[in-house]
């Protein structure tokens, strides 16, 4: 029996009925289209399902679509505001913070939500702060160079 699912999205509200079982991710990705959010492992292991909910990170793939239920969720559509880019964003870019790209939305994801934390991370608070998130192109330098770029540009708001 399908349930009604009440969450606000990037700032916009969504209602939809869905499977008691349909993980976060797909729901972002194939009830709602916001296909931002990539689907890696399953298993909560790889990070590139990673949302904020209340500003909290989530794997998606480890929470149900239901659990969410009047939560705001923010996904990697929703950090550039238009034709602006996040300075996480812009950050990656400049310096080359991603190869094949499939880890960046849950990078960029964490690294927003350590800066919200921590304006200015040292190297190591940066790595220990992506742990949850794997790049299987090994791009860590280019990563963490990102980040530091990005550093005291993000507001905790």
């Amino acid at each position: 029996m399908k349930q009604t699912v009440r969450v606000t999205v990037n700032g916009r509200l969504y209602e939809e009925e869905v499977e008691p079982r349909q993980l976060l991710s797909y729901f972002l990705r194939e009830t709602i289209g916001l296909t931002g959010t990539h689907i890696g492992c399953i298993i909560g292991e790889c990070g590139a399902c990673t949302v904020q909910v209340n500003g909290t990170l989530v794997k998606s793939c480890l929470m149900f679509a239901v659990q969410a239920n009047g939560k705001e969720i923010t996904t990697i559509e929703g950090l550039a505001e238009g034709d602006t880019l996040h300075p996480v964003q812009e950050a990656f870019i400049n310096n080359y913070g991603f190869q094949c790209g499939y880890c960046t939305p849950g990078m960029i994801m964490a690294a927003d939500s350590l800066l919200k934390k921590n304006p200015y991370p040292s190297e190591e608070e940066i790595r220990e702060g992506l742990a949850g998130n794997l790049c299987m192109c090994t791009g860590y330098v280019q990563i963490v160079a990102a980040v530091k770029e990005a550093a005291g540009q993000v507001d905790d708001g």
